[in-house]
């Protein structure tokens, strides 16, 4: 059961209401009960008896407009009224509806007639076309009746509410009224608890809510589903998923609040009827905003009026020292169309250059009609007038105010709503002044000085940056041109002389460079450019021109050079190093050797240097016959290039001819190496592959220290031989290598080489191998020709050294 005071709360009514006699029938045994019934039936006696009052206010009406048509007593009227609704068959009530349609020809009654032509086309029965024309010129006639004898706002919203938006299916109506600080505040409500309207009492500005979006906009607002938009606003919580519609309540295109109406459940597009019925109850919302907010004498219900009318807006304007224009509003046919310039003060420029006289008193649009275009000077005022909210902006382009006018203008525009008029402030910058103070920016950060010299008069004028450059107060005077050489260096007397003879004698624009003493003891390099005005005979009677310091200029210039002086040195040396290294290199193993001598054994060699001399490297290769007879076969490879690589080339070159002699493996060669380059050479690194070739058994013991295998090839075939472990060369102190044996047969080629034969930076190494077994398999008569084809047909990239040791078993 319903809480007592629930149901005493004459601002909501229960739903799905049960008949008075079934009710009560239920409820008596009771107390609570009987007493709830009794309140249903007084608020039934109540409602009844506003909606009879209401009727007989509108019945009244109509007999006042027969008595002025039919020139007829109040008596005849109200017999010739019956008379005519009984043979309408309708009652008296919508007959005097009807009259007061047909007389006014409002708003309202465009409404009805639209609502009954919809429901007309629709072609209803004949009993819901009754229901609907009563209902479309009955409940508004009734709500317009109840608001404009409602005494506030609330009671504005209770009529329109209970005669208009409840038989649409409305649950709550919120009248909002908008204060010109863009704040909102609820005027009057229905359906929503008191707790809920005293929480949205006050909406501060900045706050988006649904009637605020629609007075921003200046639109209606017709929400589907508030779920939807996530929007703040009143009910949200009693009516979560429920429709909403907001409209600007305004007229004579200011807005002076917003009607809100709820549904309960989500909203369906509405008719055309149904939202110009809306649209008409928010205009007669506005009408009752405006009337009772100039009967308390201010802007809104709750504000005092204390702003000026348009007189006082004049005097207002004319006390202001920049350009002010008054503007009131233009309404034609209930619509805003223009502002008329109610006054302009005494600092108005017109930015066509027209007198003030034709500007006072014209229309805004008809003064300045591009304003309503690229500048959209017009829509701001529109919507401060409307929303009463001030406009402000910094450095506004008004280019486009004045049609056929080319105007640069940039203005600082302030609008701001007073009563019923605007207030239209703008300041227009001054271009002279604004280049004026750009080209003094442009000077002191260029450290540029300016100066005139009168000739016949000898009148000087220097600006104060040029004081500045020569470290002089401007109370000490300025200095002519012919005592310009005082002030400079006396090495410097000899251009200064060439460009005063220049610019004086020869009357051509002329500069030069010097060197300026200051009294302060400081130099600066100074650059002086100038040129003179000619007189009618040709002669010279003005110079004009300027100083700039450059002397940071001159500074980096000599930075420079000794940049490049000291780059230069270093590339001779570099040049020099380069040239000895290579030198050192081609010493111990040129391009070119002569075939070695062994039994039974044909042996070369090939050596090609880097392409770049910069990148002189550690390559390296060995072949000679040892006092055992054994044939020692070896190419490595240092890291690095330069000086360093070649001489670290050339330690362990020596160093593994000397350790060869002792008779040992390769696999000890190596070993022995290994300590050299770890101890000897300030730890170096370095990858080789040793063998010792036998000619009597034709077999080739090898090693290797993180090089590439060798290569045999027999008959029509190329392989590598296994890869056997083996750390590069320098790594660690000590190394054990392993070693294999190859059995060489006749005819057998056997390669030894360095990465820089088949290195490339846009393959893998893999690749690379294929690629040079495949090469090696088409091989010449001879074995010099086989190693010239390697080298010809080389595709590494990779600028890097390249050894190969070749033997062909005969």
């Amino acid at each position: 059961m319903d809480h007592p005071d629930d149901l005493v709360d004459a601002d909501e009514e229960p739903a799905d209401e049960a008949p008075a006699d079934e009710r009560t029938t239920l409820t008596a045994p009771y107390p609570v009960g009987k007493l709830a019934a009794t309140v249903e039936r007084l608020r039934r006696e109540v409602r009844a008896a506003q909606a009879e009052a209401d009727g007989r206010a509108l019945i009244e009406l109509a007999k006042g407009i027969l008595v002025e048509r039919l020139g007829c007593g109040p008596a005849q009227a109200a017999r010739q009224l019956a008379e005519l609704a009984g043979q309408a068959k309708v009652t008296p009530l919508e007959l005097a509806v009807d009259v007061i349609n047909q007389s006014a020809r409002d708003r309202l009654s465009d409404v009805a007639d639209a609502f009954v032509a919809g429901a007309r086309d629709d072609e209803p029965a004949a009993t819901d076309r009754e229901e609907t024309e009563r209902s479309a010129a009955v409940r508004l006639r009734e709500a317009e009746s109840g608001a404009l004898a409602a005494p506030d706002t609330q009671a504005v919203a209770d009529s329109l509410f209970h005669h208009a938006l409840t038989p649409l299916g409305a649950v709550a109506v919120a009248i909002w009224t908008a204060r010109s600080d863009g704040s909102l505040t609820l005027a009057g409500s229905a359906g929503f608890s008191p707790a809920e309207a005293g929480r949205w009492h006050y909406v501060p500005p900045g706050v988006t809510t649904v009637a605020r979006t629609s007075l921003t906009e200046r639109a209606g607002q017709w929400i589907g589903s508030l779920a939807e938009t996530g929007i703040p606003t009143i009910g949200q919580h009693q009516y979560p998923e429920g429709g909403r519609a907001a409209l600007p309540a305004g007229t004579g295109g200011r807005v002076h609040g917003v009607l809100e109406v709820v549904w309960a459940s989500p909203l369906a597009p509405q008719s055309p009827q149904v939202v110009r019925q809306v649209e008409a109850l928010a205009e007669l919302c506005a009408h009752t905003l405006e009337t009772y907010a100039f009967a308390h004498g201010g802007d809104t219900v709750s504000e005092p009026r204390v702003l000026p009318d348009a007189v006082e807006l004049t005097d207002l304007a004319d006390g202001l020292h920049d350009p002010a224009l008054v503007l009131v509003p233009y309404v034609d046919g209930g619509q805003l169309v223009d502002f008329h310039i109610h006054h302009v003060n005494s600092h108005f420029l017109d930015p066509a250059g027209r007198p003030r006289g034709l500007v006072n008193g014209a229309l805004l649009l008809e003064a300045y009609p591009m304003a309503a275009g690229e500048s959209e000077l017009f829509q701001r005022v529109e919507r401060v007038y409307a929303t009463g909210e001030p406009f402000r902006a910094q450095r506004m382009s008004l280019t486009a105010l004045v049609d056929q006018v080319p105007l640069a203008a940039v203005a600082d525009i302030s609008i701001s709503r007073h009563g019923n008029s605007v207030l239209l402030i703008w300041r227009i910058e001054d271009e002279t002044a604004r280049l004026a103070s750009l080209l003094q920016h442009a000077q002191r950060l260029g450290r540029i000085g300016g100066f005139e010299e009168n000739l016949l008069t000898g009148e000087i004028t220097w600006n104060g940056q040029l004081f500045s450059l020569y470290g002089r107060p401007p109370s000490s005077g300025a200095v002519p041109l012919e005592e310009l050489a005082l002030h400079a260096h006396p090495d410097d007397a000899v251009a200064i002389g060439r460009f005063l003879r220049t610019l004086l004698h020869h009357r051509r624009p002329a500069a030069a460079a010097f060197r300026l003493q200051r009294p302060d003891e400081v130099t600066r390099h100074i650059r002086v450019v100038a040129e003179p005005v000619l007189d009618a005979d040709g002669r010279p009677f003005v110079v004009r021109g300027a100083y700039q310091d450059i002397s940071a200029q001159h500074w980096t210039e000599v930075a420079l050079a000794a940049t490049r002086d000291q780059l230069a040195h270093s590339e001779q040396q570099a040049a020099e190093r380069n040239r000895l290294t290579l030198q050192l290199q081609h010493a111990i193993m040129p391009p070119t050797q002569a075939p070695l001598r062994a039994p039974r054994l044909d042996v070369a060699v090939r050596y090609r240097p880097a392409e770049t001399e910069q990148l002189v490297g550690g390559d390296w290769y060995d072949a000679v016959v040892l006092p055992s007879g054994l044939v020692l076969l070896c190419v490595g490879d240092v890291a690095g290039h330069g000086i360093e690589a070649a001489t670290s080339m050339v330690v362990l070159r020596n160093a593994l001819r000397g350790l060869a002699v002792t008779g040992a493996g390769p696999g000890q060669l190596l070993s022995w190496l290994n300590s050299v380059a770890h101890h000897l050479t300030g730890s170096i690194t370095a990858t080789a592959v040793c063998g010792i070739y036998d000619p009597d058994s034709r077999t080739l013991r090898w090693a290797r220290a993180g090089h590439l295998p060798p290569v045999l090839v027999r008959d029509a075939e190329a392989v590598s031989l296994p890869l056997l472990k083996g750390l590069l060369l320098g790594a660690v102190p000590e190394v054990t290598y392993s070693e294999d044996e190859v059995q060489l047969a006749v005819g057998d080629t056997l390669l030894m080489y360095t990465d820089g034969l088949i290195e490339r930076r846009d393959r893998t190494m893999q690749e690379s191998m294929t690629q040079l077994l495949t090469t090696v398999r088409a091989a010449p008569c001879t074995l010099d020709q086989q190693l010239d084809r390697l080298l010809t047909y080389s595709r590494s990239d990779t600028d890097d050294d390249t050894c190969i040791v070749g033997i062909r078993v005969s």
